[in-house]
C-alpha cells in the first residue's frame, strides 16, 4: 500500500496525515533510524496487523543495539492495532484528502450542538451519516485491497471511530496521526455524535434499517432542543443569579474589609487625639506653673527694687550725715587750732 499526497482539507490535521510513511508493500526499511520513535511508530502502524508484533520486536531489538534501552522499552510498549484500528489508520494514510472535510464537519457539528441550532443540525446530520458510511465503506474496501478482509463489527467499530473524530477534536487529531491501536468512542454526553452511533448487534444490519433508525435518532435528538434550550436557560438565569450573588456577597466581603480598615484608623486617630490632648494639657499646666513662678518672681522683683530703692535713700542720707559730719569735724579743729594759736 502506497501513501498518498493530501488532495484536500490544506489544515494542521491533514498536513499530520499527509506526512510519507514506510508501507508494507515498500518493504521495512533497514536503515530507519531506530532512534526515532515516531518514525517507527509511523512504520508499525502502517503495516498489516499480523505483522506489526515481528517487525515492533525487531525494531525495539535494534534500538537495544543502538543502545538505546529506553527507546526500546518504549517500542516494545506499542500496542497492536485491532483490525479496525488499523482499518481507520489506513483510511488516513491511504486518503489523506478524506481527513480535512471529516475534521470540518465536526466542527461545525459540535458548534451547532452547543448553539442549540436544530436546523443547521439536521442539515449537518445528514451530511454526517453520508460521509460516515462512505468513509468506513472506502475504509473496508481499502482494507480488502491491502489483504486484510473487515468484518461487519471490525466496520461498526470503524463507523464508530469516525463518529468519535466528529465528536471531539482530540479523537480527530488522534485519528489524524494514522497510529491508532484501539476504535475511537465518542464522549459522553455529545448528543449529536451519538443519535447517529450504530448500536452494536450480533450481526450484520440491512442498510435501510440502519439508515431508518438513525434518522429516527436525529428526529428524537431535534425535537428535544426546545426543551434544552429552556433547561440551557434556566441554567444560564440561575448562573447569573449565582454569579450576582457572588458579587453581592464579594461586595460585601469588601465593605467589610473596608469598615474594619476605617475602624483601626479610627482608632489610631483616637489614640493619637487622646496623646494630643494629653500633651496640650500638660504643656498647659507646665505654662500655667511658669506663669505663676513669673509673677512670684517679678513681684520678689518688685520687692527688691523697693529695697534697693530704700538702701539708695539711706545711702544717700548717710553721705549727708557724712559730710555734714566732716563739716563739723574740720569747724572743731579750726577752733581747736586757732584755741591753741591764742594760748598762753
Amino acid at each position: 500500500m502506497t501513501n498518498e499526497s493530501g488532495k484536500g482539507g490544506g489544515g494542521s490535521t491533514g498536513a499530520r496525515s499527509a506526512r510519507t510513511r514506510t508501507t508494507r508493500d515498500e518493504g521495512r526499511s533497514t536503515d530507519l533510524d531506530p532512534t526515532d520513535l515516531e518514525g517507527v511508530a509511523d512504520e508499525l502502524y502502517g503495516l498489516l496487523p499480523g505483522e506489526f508484533v515481528a517487525a515492533r520486536d525487531a525494531r525495539a531489538a535494534q534500538a537495544r543495539k543502538a543502545g538505546g534501552r529506553d527507546l526500546a522499552d518504549r517500542i516494545r510498549a506499542l500496542r497492536r492495532p485491532t483490525v479496525s484500528a488499523w482499518a481507520s489508520n489506513l483510511l488516513v494514510r491511504e486518503r489523506a484528502d478524506q481527513v480535512e472535510p471529516l475534521v470540518d464537519l465536526g466542527r461545525a457539528l459540535r458548534h451547532a450542538h452547543q448553539e442549540l441550532d436544530g436546523e443547521r443540525l439536521r442539515e449537518l446530520s445528514r451530511r454526517r451519516h453520508a460521509l460516515v458510511t462512505a468513509l468506513a465503506s472506502l475504509a473496508r474496501q481499502l482494507a480488502a485491497d491491502a489483504g486484510q478482509p473487515v468484518g461487519e463489527q471490525a466496520r461498526r467499530e470503524v463507523e464508530t471511530t469516525l463518529h468519535a473524530v466528529l465528536a471531539d477534536q482530540d479523537a480527530a487529531e488522534r485519528w489524524a496521526a494514522g497510529r491508532l491501536a484501539r476504535p475511537l468512542s465518542p464522549p459522553v454526553g455529545f448528543t449529536a455524535a451519538r443519535a447517529a452511533a450504530p448500536a452494536p448487534t450480533s450481526g450484520p444490519v440491512p442498510a435501510g434499517r440502519t439508515g431508518r433508525a438513525g434518522r429516527k435518532s436525529e428526529a428524537a435528538t431535534v425535537g428535544d432542543l426546545d426543551e434544552a434550550r429552556r433547561r440551557r436557560a434556566g441554567r444560564r438565569r440561575e448562573e447569573q443569579r449565582r454569579a450576582e450573588l457572588a458579587r453581592a456577597r464579594e461586595a460585601a466581603r469588601a465593605a467589610e474589609r473596608e469598615v474594619t480598615s476605617l475602624t483601626g484608623r479610627l482608632r489610631r486617630a483616637e489614640a493619637e487625639r487622646d496623646r494630643a490632648q494629653a500633651a496640650w494639657e500638660e504643656t498647659d499646666r507646665r505654662a500655667a506653673d511658669l506663669r505663676q513662678r513669673l509673677e512670684e518672681t517679678e513681684e520678689q522683683r518688685r520687692t527688691a527694687r523697693r529695697e534697693v530703692d530704700d538702701t539708695r535713700s539711706r545711702a544717700r542720707e548717710a553721705e549727708r550725715a557724712v559730710r555734714e559730719a566732716r563739716r563739723t569735724a574740720r569747724d572743731a579743729a579750726t577752733v581747736v587750732e586757732r584755741l591753741a594759736a591764742d594760748g598762753p
